[in-house]
């Protein structure tokens, strides 16, 4: 009997197989659903603060908290394409700029997204070359010279005010000043942070100015992240594909841990990928659990993967290292350096590049006590030794050391 090629088997499973999965656009994560459930309020608040540029006047600047998957960015995209239909229709020239900060990565970046979204071209606004200061200076003008109402929208504002303390340039001080450089037009600012926090690292005139309006999202309970996936469930698998304990499973792993309703669809999507991979004819309790692990797993590959050589290499002295202070970490690291013939950073830098890794959760600090001899901090992976070895097993210059 010839053997099936396992491509050509694979193929013709996914063209003839059981199909769980009718339409997965249901369960990522810009879908917008016709209604968004549990956060009718949040909806009438960001509404209510958005209101003014409709009746011609610049609406006040928001800060809009809570942790991923409370629905802030779905509320607040969802009531700018609303506004955006009413003020299409009118001569009042607005304009409703969107930029993630985390997804453009540099200032400058975000500066150009916000030049372009006005109507300026990559000739106006090249993707390099030019000053920050320039960059602003140019999308000021264009503001002014057309006498644009712009309101924009800063996702993961908490970035930006990372980036304005690693690079020294305050840009947010700079946009929450920018109506008074103006002689026409407004500009407006939606910040949307997934840290309740970072408000303590704002300079006092930011925070002033920024924090004209504020909204809170709480935590989905496990019962309204249970509604939210039947809502979705609804359209994205065929009828009767999901369990009731996989369903009820996937609402309490989401709920209990983080109240994060986007972490409960992924969830979803997976075990439902799974579970069509495997030709079963439901989604179980199983698929769930092997979904949630499969999705930590990749989570921090991707993260570990990322990272620049001397970052690697100092998440590998650690794992040598375990539970080691600052100091015998950087003897591992230049050992490691010298091993790759590469030329050691400075410990002041490695200190700052451990404070860096830690906000990404690969490893944890604490502060320990030493008497007399003051406080030291020691660090320790947060992820298994296994993963890392196993992600930086095929990196060319790092398997040798892993």
């Amino acid at each position: 009997m010839a053997v099936q090629d396992p491509v050509e088997k694979m193929l013709d499973a996914a063209q003839n197989g059981m199909s769980l999965l009718v339409d997965r656009e249901k369960l990522h994560f810009t879908y917008m659903p016709d209604v968004i459930q549990h956060r009718d309020t949040e909806q009438e608040m960001v509404t209510q603060s958005l209101l003014p540029i409709l009746k011609r006047s610049r609406p006040s600047n928001l800060l809009v908290y809570g942790k991923p998957g409370t629905g802030k960015t779905l509320v607040v995209r969802k009531v700018l394409s609303k506004i955006r239909v009413r003020v299409a229709r009118t001569d009042f020239p607005i304009r409703l700029v969107y930029v993630n900060a985390k997804e453009e990565t540099t200032t400058y970046g975000i500066l150009v997204s916000f030049g372009h979204q006005l109507g300026l071209s990559e000739r106006d606004l090249p993707p390099t070359g030019l000053s920050i200061a320039e960059v602003f200076r140019r999308a000021l003008v264009a503001v002014g010279s057309g006498g644009i109402n712009a309101v924009l929208v800063i996702d993961e504002i908490d970035y930006l005010v990372h980036l304005a303390a690693r690079t020294k340039n305050d840009v947010l001080y700079q946009l929450t000043r920018a109506n008074e450089r103006l002689k026409a037009g407004s500009l407006a600012l939606v910040g949307i942070s997934n840290d309740l926090t970072f408000k303590e690292r704002l300079d006092a005139r930011v925070l002033s100015t920024l924090g004209e309006e504020e909204i809170v999202f709480t935590n989905y309970t496990v019962e309204q992240i249970r509604r939210i996936l039947e809502d979705r469930i609804g359209g994205a698998f065929v009828s009767g594909a999901v369990t009731p304990p996989a369903l009820n499973l996937c609402a309490a792993m989401a709920g209990s841990q983080h109240g994060d309703a986007r972490r409960a669809i992924d969830l979803m999507r997976v075990a439902g990928e799974m579970a069509e991979r495997e030709q079963s004819g439901t989604v179980t309790e199983g698929h769930i659990r092997a979904a949630a692990q499969k999705i930590e797993e990749n989570k921090e590959v991707a993260a570990l993967r990322s990272y620049p050589l001397h970052e690697k290499l100092l998440i590998v002295a650690i794992m040598r290292s375990g539970g080691s202070s600052t100091g015998e970490i950087y003897a591992a690291y230049k050992e490691l350096a010298r091993t790759l013939r590469q030329d050691a950073l400075t410990q002041r830098r490695v200190t700052q590049m451990l404070s860096e890794i830690e906000v990404s959760g690969i490893i944890t600090s604490r502060l320990v006590h030493q008497g007399m001899h003051g406080r030291t901090k020691k660090y320790k992976l947060a992820i298994p030794a296994e993963i890392i070895k196993s992600t930086f097993e095929g990196d060319l210059t790092l398997g040798d050391v892993v």
